[in-house]
């Protein structure tokens, strides 16, 4: 149900736990998704609701219990411990990291640390910072050219996602053509799965969905 058809087992570890991840948040019936968006922490009401966003407490990102997380990975064959780059542990909760958090981690030299969270009407700031400082950090990264490319289908994903979410078209398509990324079929496989699972009103959502409106017409 949740690939679509698709062998799941062409895809690697963080793939099928994202995917499933996803599947049970929206298969819970509760939230639309795990987590609370800028624009709705800011119109929180309740001292105590300030209070966290002044402290900075309030995390994006799809949030499980860390048992039910667990039990996930374990029928999955992965572990959560392994998989550090996309899932955060944090007590009794386990978040899965927001796309634009891992774009250090994708693109950049320091792996070991996320870019802070989205500032409202501001929706490219923090790529755009990232990815600077990345290149200022010794990673070659240029309007035309991604030199870095994810080790998993799952991060290559994240890495055309995040170069749509910027506005990088031209290093987009070159990504997806001319360094053979688009020419793996799991790639779309998992792009359409994902597409289908993230919550509708996510940033998430509107960019996998604009790179997959480009499959077409760069050939694929």
């Amino acid at each position: 149900m949740v690939f679509a058809g698709a062998d799941t087992t062409g895809f690697e570890a963080d793939a099928r736990l994202t995917a499933m991840w996803l599947w049970t948040l929206s298969a819970s019936g509760g939230n639309d998704e795990g987590r609370m968006s800028n624009d709705e922490s800011d119109s929180a009401s309740g001292e105590e609701g300030e209070e966290e966003a002044k402290a900075g407490n309030a995390k994006r990102g799809f949030v499980l219990e860390y048992d039910a997380a667990r039990k996930i990975a374990q029928g999955l064959g992965a572990h959560l411990e392994d998989l550090t780059s996309v899932v955060e542990v944090s007590g009794e909760t386990a978040r899965l990291l927001p796309v634009g958090e891992r774009a250090r981690h994708l693109f950049g030299k320091d792996e070991g640390k996320v870019a802070p969270a989205r500032k409202k009407k501001e929706p490219q700031l923090d790529l755009f910072k990232v990815l600077e400082q990345a290149e200022e950090g010794g990673t070659s990264f240029s309007e035309t050219k991604v030199e870095r490319h994810g080790e998993t289908v799952l991060d290559r994903i994240h890495q055309s996602m995040i170069l749509f979410a910027a506005g990088r078209g031209e290093a987009l398509k070159r990504f997806l053509v001319e360094d053979g990324v688009g020419r793996d079929q799991r790639f779309w496989r998992l792009a359409q799965a994902l597409s289908a699972l993230y919550p509708g009103h996510t940033e998430e959502k509107r960019w996998i969905d604009g790179v997959l409106a480009r499959k077409k017409g760069l050939g694929f």
